[in-house]
């Protein structure tokens, strides 16, 4: 089904770290998801909303008037009108758009949509996702999608549930039909001190990961606090803002440990 509207609250331009090469981040609202940890808690809820004082985010109508309204409706030709601006960096970079959020599978015909433009216009395409959703969603738009940016939190579902308000099992699903249909996938790893990095959920990434096929690399994001200021505008928890991030040097002790694995491990996206 095609749908020519939806919900998006960003683009970021000259991204290099939402995938290969130089990229255009088209960010979606609205996330299943409830992550202790998300550095995007603007995403989370589906409809625009109000914050006081919002200047961290964009709005393409450019309208004064609102200023401080987190997310808007749009054409896919809107979206389209500022991927477009940026072609002669995807094709100096190997670069292209990617589809973050929030989760852009929520809303899978805006995606779908999008993604068809993409092809037509030959940009290459990457989807960031969760994988929470139906694997009916990933077949429809699978062949059209270059490239997925698949996160992969925690293996014990019982701790899933706790840190990110939803069971993996689906997630976990989905991750092994499409490491089964060809390399297309990006593995990503949070690495949340306490929550992620314990011994035991270090471990048992590494065996899930060693019974996947066509892997393409492995990303290691390290914990950061640059969301903190907006918990703070935006009233919300920040249940892990006493975290310390992680130092370069454990997550070089990581990266080596990630590489038995015989996939390329880079730190960060």
């Amino acid at each position: 089904m095609m749908q020519n509207t939806g919900y998006i609250f960003d683009i970021k331009k000259y991204s290099v770290n939402d995938g290969p090469g130089i990229r255009t981040t088209v960010f979606f609202k609205g996330c299943p998801l409830n992550c202790w940890w998300c550095h995007n808690p603007e995403s989370q809820r589906g409809e625009p909303e109000k914050v006081d004082q919002c200047t961290f985010r964009w709005n393409l109508s450019n309208d004064y008037s609102k200023r401080n309204s987190i997310g808007s409706q749009v054409l896919v030709e809107e979206v389209m009108k500022e991927v477009e601006k940026d072609l002669p960096f995807y094709e100096e970079s190997n670069g292209g758009v990617t589809f973050s959020g929030g989760e852009p599978m929520l809303q899978v015909d805006f995606l779908h949509s999008l993604l068809l433009e993409c092809k037509k216009k030959d940009i290459q395409t990457a989807i960031d996702t969760t994988g929470f959703t139906s694997i009916n969603d990933f077949e429809k738009i699978y062949d059209i999608t270059d490239i997925f940016l698949y996160d992969l939190k925690l293996i014990d579902d019982k701790l899933h549930y706790k840190y990110c308000g939803v069971s993996n099992k689906m997630i976990h699903e989905n991750l092994k039909m499409l490491s089964s249909q060809g390399e297309k996938i990006i593995l990503r790893l949070p690495i949340i001190p306490t929550i992620t990095d314990t011994e035991q959920n270090i471990f048992e990434t590494m065996s899930f990961i060693s019974a996947l096929k066509n892997i393409q690399e492995i990303d290691l994001l390290p914990y950061h606090q640059s969301a903190k200021s907006k918990y703070e505008r935006m009233q919300k928890e920040n249940k892990v803002a006493e975290l310390i991030p992680p130092t370069k040097e454990y997550m070089n002790e990581l990266r080596n440990k990630f590489l038995q694995l015989d996939i390329p491990v880079k730190i960060g996206g």
